[in-house]
Formats: structure tokens, C-alpha cells, sequence
């Protein structure tokens, strides 16, 4: 695996797609049944009222309010997590962590016939496996492109830059990988707010490896040197950094 070098990232690695007229989150209806001690219903919100929102009142406030959330989530232990032998669950922790951080990122998107439908005018409802369809790591990382910049995300090239804005500002930073074998699923992982005693991996003041959070093959609350740069490793194309305030 060979060690980040944040001038070979994927901006010169993926095409940039053209921007496209924006139209509104595909986003399920919260299900009951969705909720950290289950296995099912994944794709759908989860209706806890014991899970915090990001308070988005100061600085300050995001911080500690995305902290409670990762505690809370609880990525290592929650059952609505853990890894089966057929599936890791990195998109849908991404999803949640998101989510209650007042920010969106897909876990479902629209099929190509409610999108255009959408960009004419006519209002489509969600519908799962009719008119939206699970998105996983590899499309999301080509959604970002197409999409993300109407839903507020801003591309990022510095892991030490995003890093910075998502610990000073109390942001939501995303790495997102996309394998090269087609069908196969890539990766996606928060970059999460430093502590006093939970920081990103530097040298010489530059970030080589952030704090992240993640569910995957391995959970982790917090990481950074554990994983070393995953996002370079021979099974990815490329990858984006993206960040939303």
C-alpha cells in the first residue's frame, strides 16, 4: 500500500461530470423497524429520538454533538452495522452518520426515469426498488461528481486542508473510493472532528491519515493510523474528498 501523496488524488484521476440541473434527496420514509439493534430495513431513516442531531447553534456545539452521535451509533457494537457474510455496511453508516449531521448523502437515488421526471417539473415520491434504488460506495463516489455540489458538498484535493475545516469548523468531511472491478463495492468513511485525545496522523504539521469512523470489513469509532491509506490500496480506481459546513 503506498503512502498518500495528496497531489496524486482523484482529481486528476476521474473525469469531472458536467453540472446537471438539481432536484431533491432521495430520501425513505423513516421505518420503526430501522434502528441500531436491527438488521433490517437499512435504507430507511431510523426513528430514535435518543440519537442527537448536530446542534448546529456554534463551533463548538457541532463538535461535541457529532462526538455524542458517533458514541451513540456506536459503529463497533450497534447490530445494524455488523458485517455478514454477504455484505459490510460502510454506505449506511456513512448515511446515518450524515444524516444526523443535517447533511445529505444518498443510500437510495432515484432511477433515470424519476430523475427525469423530476427536472421536468412532476413530483415523484420515493419508492423503494421503483423509483429509487440502493446506491453503494462505488456510485456514490461517481454521484459526488454529478451531484454532490447541489446538495452542498464542496470537492476537497488536501486531506490536511479538509481535516482542518472539519475539526475548526465542526463539518462533515467524506472519503470515497471506487473499486476498479465493476459491480464490486468500494468504500466511503466520515472524517470526523479532533479531540484533545483522538487526532488525525501528521508529519511535519501535513495529515497523512485522518480521523475517521467507520463500519466495514472492521468497525471502528475512531481511527486513523489503524488503517493507513485505505483509499490507495490496488483495489480502488481513484478516490474524492468532499466536504459539507
Amino acid at each position: 500500500m503506498k503512502e498518500v501523496n495528496e497531489t496524486d488524488n482523484a482529481v486528476s484521476q476521474v473525469e469531472v461530470v458536467s453540472k446537471v440541473k438539481a432536484i431533491k434527496p432521495a430520501v425513505l420514509l423513516p421505518n420503526a423497524l430501522s434502528n441500531l439493534n436491527s438488521v433490517v430495513c437499512k435504507f430507511h431513516p431510523m426513528i430514535d429520538e435518543t440519537i442527537p442531531y448536530r446542534n448546529l447553534r456554534s463551533v463548538l456545539s457541532k463538535k461535541r454533538s457529532l462526538h455524542k452521535l458517533i458514541k451513540k451509533l456506536d459503529v463497533k457494537q450497534s447490530a445494524r452495522y455488523q458485517r455478514t457474510p454477504e455484505d459490510t455496511y460502510c454506505n449506511v453508516y456513512s448515511f446515518d452518520y450524515c444524516y444526523f449531521a443535517k447533511v445529505y448523502l444518498p443510500t437510495v437515488w432515484w432511477t433515470d426515469a424519476a430523475i427525469k421526471q423530476l427536472q421536468e417539473g412532476i413530483d415523484v415520491t420515493p419508492v423503494f426498488n421503483k423509483t429509487v434504488r440502493p446506491i453503494y460506495s462505488s456510485a456514490i463516489h461517481d454521484w459526488f461528481f454529478k451531484w454532490g455540489e447541489s446538495f452542498g458538498w464542496k470537492q476537497m484535493t488536501s486531506l490536511t486542508e479538509i481535516q482542518q475545516r472539519v475539526t475548526e469548523e465542526g463539518g462533515v468531511g467524506i472519503i470515497c473510493a471506487k473499486r476498479k472491478t465493476a459491480g464490486l463495492s468500494g468504500h466511503i468513511v466520515p472524517i470526523v472532528p479532533e479531540t484533545e485525545k483522538k487526532k488525525a496522523f501528521r508529519e511535519n504539521g501535513e495529515v497523512l491519515f485522518p480521523l475517521q469512523s467507520q463500519a466495514g470489513k472492521l468497525n471502528y469509532n475512531y481511527f486513523a493510523r489503524k488503517r493507513r491509506d485505505w483509499w490507495n490500496h490496488s483495489r480502488y480506481s481513484s478516490f474524492v474528498l468532499y466536504y459539507h459546513e
